[in-house]
C-alpha cells in the first residue's frame, strides 16, 4: 500500500467516524420527536430552531457531568468496556459500500475498504460487541449490571445464529462474500423478494442484537435499574449510548445492502449516480422501524425471548437455508 492509499484510507475512516457519531446524535433527536408525535406530544423544541440543537446540548451536558467510579469496580476493564463497544460499532461499518464504484469524490470511493470477505468481517467484528457489554457489567461490581451483562450475552448468542443463517441465503444467491458483488447482483431483482423468510428472520434478529425494544431485556429499567451501564455516567455512558445507536445504523445498513439492493435506485429509471441518497433513504426506513417498535410493543418476558430465538427463528433459518440451497442447485 502506497502512502497515498494509506492517507486516503485514514481520511475516509475519519470521515466515516464523524458521520456515524453525527448520525447517532441526530438519531436520538429523530427518535424523541417521532415517539412524541406518536404519543401526541411535541418532543424537544426549546434548544435551537424546532429543537435541532438538542443533541449538541445533550453532548455538552454529558461531557461536563461528574463520573463516579464504584468502589468495587475492576479497573482498567471498567474504563475500557465502553470504549470497546463504541470502537466495535464503528469498525463494523468499514466495508459497507454507500455508492457505486463509478462514483468518486477526489478519487475516493464511497467505502473505507472493499475486501472479498466483507460480510464475514462484519459478522466477526459485530460479535465482539458482547465483550464490551459483558466486561462493563461484570467490572462495575454491581449485581444489577452483572445480570444485565449475562442477559445480553445469552441474547446475542441466541439470535446471532439465526441472523447469520438468514444472511447465508443471500450469500448463496449472490455467490460472493464481497459486499459490492452482493449489491451488483441485485440489479434486476432485490433479494428481499427472493428471501422473504430470511429478511423477516434478519429483522427480528437485528432488533434483538442491538438490545432494542421489545428485546431490551439487558437494560430493563423496571427490573435492573439500567442493566449493564447502571454504574456508568458522563462520557462513559455516552459511549454505550452511542454504540447502541450506531449499531442500529449498522444493522440497518447491512439489511439495505443484503436485501434491498444497497445503493441501487428503487426504480429502474432513477439515476444510479444518486446511489448514496437511495442508500440513506432505505436505511432511514429501517431506523424508523426501530422507533415504531419501541413506541408500540411491550417488552417480552425473558423465557419467551429465548423460546423465540431457539424454537422458532433458528429452525426457520435452517429451513430457509436448505430450501434456498436446493432451489439454487436445481436452477443452476
Amino acid at each position: 500500500m502506497s502512502w497515498t492509499d494509506f492517507l486516503q484510507f485514514v481520511i475516509k475512516a475519519f470521515i466515516l467516524t464523524a458521520v456515524l457519531l453525527g448520525a447517532f446524535a441526530y438519531m436520538t433527536l429523530f427518535e424523541r420527536k417521532a415517539i412524541a408525535r406518536m404519543q401526541n406530544r411535541y418532543g424537544p423544541n426549546r434548544v435551537g430552531p424546532f429543537g435541532t440543537l438538542q443533541p449538541i446540548a445533550d453532548g455538552v451536558k454529558l461531557a461536563f457531568k461528574e463520573h463516579i467510579v464504584p468502589k468495587k469496580a475492576q479497573r482498567p476493564l471498567y474504563d475500557i468496556a465502553p470504549m470497546l463497544s463504541l470502537i466495535v460499532a464503528i469498525t463494523a461499518y468499514a466495508v459497507i459500500p454507500l455508492g457505486p464504484a463509478s462514483l468518486e469524490i477526489f478519487g475516493a470511493k464511497f467505502w473505507v475498504a472493499d475486501i472479498n470477505i466483507g460480510i464475514l468481517f462484519i459478522l466477526s467484528i459485530s460479535s465482539l460487541a458482547v465483550y464490551g457489554i459483558t466486561l462493563g457489567g461484570w467490572s462495575s461490581g454491581n449485581k444489577y449490571s452483572l445480570m444485565g451483562a449475562i442477559r445480553s450475552s445469552a441474547q446475542i448468542i441466541s439470535y446471532e445464529l439465526s441472523l447469520g443463517l438468514s444472511l447465508l441465503g443471500v450469500i448463496i444467491l449472490a455467490s460472493s462474500l464481497r459486499m459490492n458483488d452482493i449489491v451488483e447482483s441485485q440489479k434486476t431483482v432485490w433479494f428481499v423478494f427472493l428471501q422473504i423468510p430470511g429478511f423477516i428472520i434478519y429483522c427480528i434478529g437485528a432488533v434483538a442484537e442491538v438490545n432494542r425494544a421489545p428485546f431490551d431485556l439487558p437494560e430493563a429499567e423496571q427490573e435492573l435499574v439500567a442493566g449493564y451501564h447502571t454504574e456508568y455516567g458522563g462520557m462513559r455512558f455516552a459511549m454505550y449510548f452511542a454504540a447502541e445507536y450506531i449499531n442500529m445504523v449498522t444493522v440497518s445498513s447491512i439489511a439495505t445492502t443484503m436485501f434491498l439492493g444497497g445503493w441501487q435506485p428503487p426504480l429502474w429509471f432513477l439515476p444510479v449516480e444518486l446511489g448514496p441518497l437511495w442508500f440513506v433513504l432505505k436505511v432511514l426506513v429501517f431506523l424508523f422501524g426501530f422507533i415504531w417498535l419501541r413506541a408500540t410493543l411491550p417488552r417480552l418476558k425473558y423465557d419467551r425471548l429465548m423460546q423465540l430465538g431457539w424454537k422458532w427463528l433458528l429452525p426457520l433459518g435452517v429451513l430457509n437455508l436448505v430450501i434456498t440451497s436446493i432451489v439454487v442447485a436445481l436452477v443452476s
